[in-house]
């Protein structure tokens, strides 16, 4: 349970700072007379698809890491089986 809180507390610490980020660069942007707005239009996207590819990076690494965990669990769980079966057998 406590692993859960400090997870949440991390994540929304993650989320205060990725929205920092967003809001100064914003500000950044429109601060800056000398660039001109096509170009802003351009680094802002370039940030927001940027942003999405490491969301999904992110996703895809946990779900692998999922599948993998699961693969050993199964591989585990049939090992332990074997060996129930080995020694019942054994003492028959």
């Amino acid at each position: 349970m406590n692993d859960q809180n400090d997870n949440a507390t991390i994540i929304l610490f993650n989320i205060c700072g990725v929205v920092a980020a967003y809001a100064l660069l914003a500000l950044s942007l429109y601060m800056s007379p000398d660039v001109p707005l096509s170009t802003k239009g351009y680094w802002g996207m370039g940030i927001l698809l940027l942003t999405l590819s490491l969301v999904n990076v992110v996703k895809y690494r946990f779900d692998n890491q999922a599948r993998e965990d699961r693969i050993r669990r199964i591989e585990d769980a049939k090992n332990e089986k074997m060996l129930e079966d080995l020694i019942v057998e054994r003492k028959d």
